[in-house]
């Protein structure tokens, strides 16, 4: 009886994918004009004119990663925060980020960050976080025209920080909280006191949001969710609103599913592997 032979790699079948074609498909779903003034999304090692032979998909960019990627077979890491925010001066092995470098070169691995541009993309992270809470009516919280230019071609997307939905009945505070911990999967959910009225409308941003506070209260939201917020900012809102801090890191987990999507339907075939590496460097005690 004859046998089949197992495919590995689909990429083989389809078509031959250069790396630059996955940057085409994730900047087409949050052009890099979006980002923040202080951000540095976009490649950040390596050649865009290689063939891929697969993409890791992450939220940070570390040495474990990168040894993944090699084990998977993986020449491309697709991460959401950026190896280098800010310009290096030597590339030497004194912290993690010159040795990141050091061995995304060595071994021919591209390292790609979509951040802020896919924060405040239609579509982005923090409307993944609302489909996870299951929230209607999600709308970008402040909502301003970008002007993006493709080749010759110029065109103006909307973009905008955090966004705010409704859940389709309104829901029990404690309730909120704890369901919130469970989708989330947070070891420690900081909240201020148990709001005295049902949750309806809901503000959110992942990462570091709290600046979007006071918008949340104008907008007479009954729940702000954020991964970061300052001590002195949960002061003053008793019985305003129900603000609740997942954690950094688990308020932009579910980012790696946006980059699967996009580059899977933009690419068919290119092997996509979901880092099983935990790159969250706070722990819970």
């Amino acid at each position: 009886m004859e046998t089949i032979p197992v495919i590995r790699n689909f990429a083989e079948i389809f078509y031959d994918v250069k790396i630059r074609e996955v940057v085409f498909a994730l900047e087409r779903f949050a052009p890099l004009p979006l980002q923040e003034s202080y951000d540095n999304a976009g490649l950040q090692v390596g050649l865009t004119e290689a063939e891929a032979s697969g993409a890791l998909l992450c939220l940070d960019v570390t040495e474990e990663v990168l040894e993944e990627a090699m084990d998977l077979g993986c020449n491309l890491v697709v991460a959401h925060h950026p190896l280098l925010f800010q310009g290096l001066k030597t590339v030497a092995d004194r912290n993690y980020v010159e040795r990141c470098v050091r061995k995304a070169i060595r071994n021919d691995i591209a390292v790609y960050a979509a951040h802020t541009n896919l924060d405040n993309a239609e579509d982005g992270v923090n409307f993944k976080i609302a489909e996870k809470l299951e929230l209607e009516q999600v709308r970008l919280l402040l909502p301003h025209p970008v002007k993006v230019k493709d080749g010759g071609h110029e065109y103006t997307v909307m973009a905008g920080s955090g966004v705010s939905g409704m859940l389709p009945e309104p829901e029990d505070s404690l309730k909120f909280l704890q369901r919130v911990k469970s989708v989330f999967q947070v070891e420690c959910l900081m909240h201020n006191e148990l709001l005295q009225r049902p949750i309806q409308k809901v503000v959110l941003c992942g990462g570091a949001g709290d600046f979007l506070l006071e918008e949340a209260v104008a907008r007479q939201a009954d729940a702000f969710l954020t991964g970061e917020m300052h001590y002195h900012r949960y002061f003053g809102h008793e019985q305003e609103l129900q603000i609740a801090v997942l954690g950094h890191y688990q308020s932009e987990q579910y980012t790696k599913e946006i980059f699967y999507s996009i580059i899977s339907e933009a690419c068919p075939g290119l092997p996509l592997y979901v880092t099983a590496t935990d790159t969250n460097p706070i722990k819970y005690l």
